[in-house]
């Protein structure tokens, strides 16, 4: 299957004109909506969001993920290959992630190019058509080269990378780095861990595991991004309890 990963959200041509492309080259491969509102020109907060999501998929699936400020630029286009599963989009820090918590990863440099490539729209020209050859059980269509070193490239982030209908933020933070009794700051506000929203009275804050895994910051039968003042990319605090 092809997964689809991007900030083009759901009005206007864009999601449609990738899955046309999809239809033409993969016509008997499904085809799946994961995010259309990934956040917007932000490749590094994407790529917190795309890693929490990729081990629910089968092996041998294909993302296809275009986070991407700099198409047309010089950020190269490459295919990534994660514990078995495909990767398809921008060189730009979007798949830092996938590939710092894999155990086994190879990146290639993208070489094939369509007649016609537009300087705006390589999601529909580009990546698209290199996705469904992959879905199809095709080599990658370019050049083996090193993996990025990603020393410096943290597993976690303390930001909130997503904010949902409801409100709820999403953050870069594996759960499972965290303690129960662990608190998380923003500003003022100090949120304890609870296992599910029930635990909490109504209007109360809180975070708790999310269904991926992620610390995710709620506020039960209400909104946390209005309650607490969060937005994308705000800053976190971890703090034991005293």
């Amino acid at each position: 299957m092809i997964i689809l990963f991007t900030d083009f959200g759901l009005h206007g041509p864009y999601i449609g004109q990738m899955k046309a492309v999809l239809q033409q080259h993969a016509p008997s491969v499904p085809v799946i909506d994961l995010f259309a509102d990934a956040p917007c020109f932000d490749p590094k907060l994407s790529a917190y969001l795309l890693a929490a999501y990729v081990h629910e998929f089968p092996l041998d699936s294909v993302f296809l993920c275009v986070v991407d400020p700099g198409v047309g630029g010089t950020r190269a286009p490459v295919i990534v290959r994660a514990d078995g599963r495909w990767f398809v989009g921008p060189d730009n820090d979007l798949f830092n992630t996938v590939s710092k918590l894999a155990h086994h990863v190879q990146w290639w440099n993208i070489t094939w190019q369509p007649q016609h490539l537009s300087a705006s729209f390589h999601g529909r020209d580009l990546f698209a058509p290199v996705a469904a050859r992959l879905a199809r059980h095709c080599a990658p269509p370019g050049q083996l080269r090193p993996a990025p070193v990603l020393d410096e490239w943290a597993a976690d982030l303390a930001q909130v990378v997503y904010i949902d209908h409801y409100g709820n933020c999403a953050t870069g933070l594996r759960a499972s780095t965290l303690q129960d009794d662990t608190a998380v700051r923003s500003g003022a506000h100090v949120l304890r861990h609870a296992r599910t929203f029930g635990e909490v009275g109504v209007g109360q804050g809180f975070w708790y595991e999310n269904a991926n895994g992620l610390v995710e910051l709620a506020v039960n039968q209400g909104r946390a991004d209005r309650q607490f003042g969060l937005e994308l990319g705000a800053v976190l605090e971890c703090i034991k309890r005293s």
